[in-house]
């Protein structure tokens, strides 16, 4: 999940400690648009608790698109082939999109575009700790489009439903696009196991490394997730950590045998019973130590977040003096 991040204690209960200044009235309304699994727009009141939630949730979403472009985006000029390069390109932009759809959302619950990429680049912000990895082989872009973006989806389709309408509408196009990724990825895979046996150890080897990073992504089990309870009655989130793991890994085992690559997870086996696969224990302690900052690549990626920041800097300056002269000549002619 993109937004895991709301799943790790920070300190704060903004269902608790926001203040909720709303009418009677307005309250009932929100309420009734709620259990009516309607949605609530950008001009409706809300709590702002649920304000609070959201903005946390939309901006560590778009945080984790922008970051989660740099693993990949290392490979570009190295793909083995134009198609595999355009492609690449083409899916690294898409994220690029993603991240400015999302900060879009967001800022529509009241905050800028600046003060989310200044939390994000001064550390108060999260995003997924699944990017906090290194992408080491050629292997290991097939298997973030695979399972990485495959994971997400699983996640995030729910999302289309969320009870923000801005957030529900950007899910939407946002999940069409990551389900071509997954598939670009799952392609190729195929085509390195098709291959020569040095590929298929480099596939195997990039599997081992992501499996369990990925099934972490939903985020901790539900009994010990601080936000998600208060999400699902909101509507903003539809379906609990647990029960998302669950569905990609049924969905997930099947496509392994096709590839032909093993997951590397010794307990995994079919549950005739519960009519799902049974899965081993992941190391949670190492989802909250990424997450705190101490995953092999975190000062990495954050590093190269801000230096890209201040380097486009020059930029943006020009595009805004550009806006500047351009609305004055509209209001000279106007005149």
């Amino acid at each position: 999940m993109y937004t895991q991040a709301m799943d790790v204690p920070d300190g704060s209960n903004p269902a608790a400690s926001a203040p909720d200044s709303g009418s009677p009235q307005q309250r009932a309304h929100f309420d009734a648009t709620i259990a009516a699994d309607g949605r609530i727009e950008p001009q409706d009141w809300m709590p702002e608790a649920y304000r609070q939630t959201l903005l946390r949730q939309i901006s560590q979403h778009a945080n984790s698109e922008i970051v989660g472009m740099l693993p990949e985006g290392n490979w570009i000029s190295r793909a083995p082939s134009l198609k595999r390069k355009a492609i690449l390109i083409a899916k690294v932009q898409d994220e690029g999109g993603h991240g400015l759809y999302l900060y879009g959302a967001a800022e529509t619950l009241g905050t800028s575009r600046a003060d989310m990429i200044a939390a994000l680049h001064s550390g108060r912000a999260k995003y997924s700790s699944i990017f906090n990895y290194p992408a080491l082989s050629w292997a290991d872009v097939g298997v973030i489009g695979w399972l990485v973006d495959g994971a997400a989806i699983m996640n995030q389709i729910p999302l289309c439903r969320c009870s923000y309408g801005p957030y529900a509408r950007a899910m939407i196009r946002i999940c069409k696009e990551e389900s071509f990724h997954q598939r670009q990825g799952f392609d190729a895979l195929l085509a390195m196991m098709r291959g020569t046996p040095a590929q298929q150890a480099m596939v195997q080897d990039a599997v081992n490394r992501w499996w369990w990073k990925c099934l972490a992504m939903f985020g901790p089990p539900d009994a010990d997730s601080e936000h998600s309870a208060q999400s699902m009655r909101w509507g903003i989130k539809r379906i609990g950590n647990d029960e998302l793991r669950q569905q990609f890994i049924d969905a997930t085992v099947p496509q392994a045998e096709v590839l032909g690559v093993t997951l590397p997870d010794p307990e995994l086996k079919w549950n005739a019973e519960r009519s799902h696969y049974d899965h081993g224990a992941i190391d949670w302690e190492e989802f909250r130590s990424t997450l705190a900052g101490y995953g092999p690549c975190n000062r990495e990626r954050l590093a190269t977040r801000v230096a890209a920041h201040e380097n486009g800097r020059w930029v943006r300056e020009a595009a805004l003096a550009h806006a500047r002269k351009q609305q004055q000549r509209n209001t000279e002619d106007a005149s």
